[in-house]
């Protein structure tokens, strides 16, 4: 683990969690889910294996000193300021590129700064096994074994076992599926070769750029100048120049569905959430008897309510549901949403109408 570095993306915007997730306080900032923000979750989650120096987190400039404050033990230096949101594959490009002139032998973990991962200590074991796999040049995904048949995650589907004599079973890539219907949904769960995808990859840093160097070159080009300025007088403005002309790509379409080297782990057992939606906070926080949820909020009175979420912002405002079955409900200073639990993902429709009508104090 000498050369093991965790990097977490932390600049995404949690659309579908809105009213209560806002551009000025974004999800990972919150806390969802007990008393710690997801941002604060997913740095003790890597204790004892990862120590403060070797932890990176790419953000925006607003959102690392509110970052910085909530986790003071990083380093500020390990705060990578993108200029401007561009997806995860330029987010991985530029991570890497400056761990390995910081380690030419580094080997990175990517992982998103809004997940909710209940066994932490499969997850230190998955990352063990994966920087074994990453280490002999694979570029590695977590699988997580699928426990319904979600419409809200991507699949892989996984291929033949590796070669290796690797402590954990470690398949190739054999294909990743984008979000599927209801009816491919259910025919992938009866599968024994498909997993949801997490978002989490592993890889030698070196690797990594090479793929990108490939499959990017634009994104490649700009990751050559970045990296000679960096550590430079001129390493902020080459990285605004060269940072505003990328394209916005994602790491699972830009890169590793067209990987020669990707592999894939079975993570089955984690208590693993992506924490992507209001539905989503089901999978992860203890209903009532009734199957009911008050989070943040004391003070909810529910008769003949069933299978429902109330989050409230304001501690002294009684929220009372009657007849209620299968409903989401968030009480904010501004706004008040009500959905059915089912139609938390349209969530993000409403952000973008927001967004297309210029009503930003809603945003």
């Amino acid at each position: 683990m000498e050369h093991t570095y965790a990097v977490i993306m932390a600049g995404g915007g949690g659309t579908r969690l809105w009213p209560l997730s806002r551009q000025d306080k974004p999800k990972q900032l919150l806390p969802l889910i007990g008393q710690e923000t997801l941002f604060q979750s997913t740095v003790q989650r890597l204790e004892n294996l990862f120590s403060p120096e070797r932890i990176l987190v790419v953000t925006m400039e607003e959102q690392a000193r509110e970052m910085h404050q909530q986790v003071p033990s990083l380093p500020e230096e390990n705060y990578i300021i993108e200029p401007a949101p561009r997806g995860t594959a330029s987010v991985a490009g530029l991570a890497a590129t400056i761990l390995r002139k910081r380690d030419p032998n580094a080997v990175m973990a990517v992982l998103p700064s809004d997940h909710f991962i209940r066994n932490r200590d499969l997850f230190h074991y998955l990352l063990r096994a994966a920087f074994e796999v990453a280490e002999n040049g694979y570029l590695v995904t977590l699988g997580i074994t699928p426990t319904h048949p979600s419409t809200a995650y991507g699949y892989i589907q996984q291929g033949d076992p590796l070669s290796g004599g690797y402590n954990y079973p470690a398949y190739a890539v054999k294909s990743f599926k984008e979000k599927p219907n209801d009816k491919t949904a259910q025919k992938l769960l009866r599968s024994v070769d498909h997993s949801w995808n997490s978002g989490m990859f592993i890889w030698r840093a070196d690797v990594i750029l090479e793929e990108i160097k490939r499959q990017i070159p634009v994104l490649s080009a700009a990751l050559a100048d970045i990296e000679a300025a960096w550590d430079t007088a001129k390493q902020a403005q080459v990285l605004k120049d060269r940072w505003y002309d990328l394209k916005v790509e994602t790491i699972d379409y830009a890169i590793m569905e067209k990987a020669k080297h990707a592999a894939v782990l079975p993570a089955g057992g984690l208590g693993w959430s992506d924490v992507g939606s209001w539905e989503s906070l089901f999978e992860v926080l203890l209903p009532d008897m009734n199957g009911n949820i008050a989070t943040n909020n004391k003070s909810h009175l529910g008769h003949e309510t069933n299978n429902t979420l109330v989050y409230g912002s304001i501690s002294d405002r009684l929220i009372v549901t009657i007849g209620v079955d299968d409903m989401i409900i968030v009480d904010t200073d501004d706004i008040l949403l009500v959905c059915k639990s089912d139609q938390s993902q349209s969530v993000r429709d409403i952000v973008e109408h927001l967004k297309k009508h210029r009503q930003e104090k809603y945003l």
